[in-house]
C-alpha cells in the first residue's frame, strides 16, 4: 500500500454501529462489559480506546513499524521513555532543552542513579566528547526552546552511534 493510502486508511475500519467511515472520537471513560472478570477489548479510557488505537495504528503504518504509542502529553511520552533507564545509565541533553525534561532528569531520575550531562549540541566537538559508553539516550530538540538553536540531527546521530 502506498504512503498516501496508508495515511488515509490504516486503522480506519468502518464503525460497526452506524457505518461511519472515519473513526469517531470516543469520549467515554468506561466501557460496558459482558460479565465481571471478562473484559472486552476496551474497559477504561486510560488503558485504551478506539480513537487512540486508530491513531497508533496509522502512525505505526506510516513509520513502517508494527506498533505505535500515543500519549496525552509530551511529558507523558518522555517519562515513559526515560523510566526505562537503569541506575548508571547516562543521558545527554542540550543546554537549551525544555525545562520539564531537565527537571525530570535532575529531580527524579538523578535520584535513581541515572546520570546526565548538559552540552551545547550545536558544538559537535563538545557533544561528541560528552558521549560515553553508558550513554543510552541522546535527547535532541531542534529548534530549541527558547533560543531557537538548530542542531544537526544527522551529525548528532552519527556521533551518538
Amino acid at each position: 500500500m502506498r504512503f498516501e493510502t496508508r495515511a488515509v486508511h490504516a486503522g480506519q475500519d468502518p464503525e460497526p454501529a452506524f457505518g461511519a467511515v472515519n473513526v469517531p472520537i470516543y469520549q467515554t471513560s468506561t466501557y460496558a462489559q459482558p460479565e465481571v472478570g471478562k473484559p472486552k477489548r476496551f474497559d477504561y479510557a486510560r488503558t485504551g480506546n478506539p480513537t487512540r488505537e486508530a491513531l497508533e495504528t496509522v502512525l505505526a503504518s506510516l513509520e513502517g513499524g508494527r506498533h505505535g504509542l500515543c500519549f496525552a502529553s509530551g511529558m507523558a511520552a518522555e517519562a515513559t521513555l526515560l523510566l526505562t533507564l537503569r541506575p548508571e545509565d547516562h543521558v545527554l541533553l542540550s543546554n537549551d532543552v525544555y525545562g520539564g525534561t531537565y527537571r525530570l532528569l535532575a529531580r527524579v531520575l538523578a535520584d535513581w542513579g541515572v546520570a546526565y550531562d548538559v552540552v551545547d549540541m550545536t558544538d559537535l566537538a563538545a557533544f561528541g566528547a560528552a558521549v560515553r559508553d553508558e550513554t543510552r539516550v541522546v535527547w535532541v530538540e531542534t529548534p530549541t526552546n527558547p533560543l531557537l538553536k538548530v542542531i544537526d540531527i544527522a551529525a548528532a546521530a552519527e556521533l551518538a552511534h
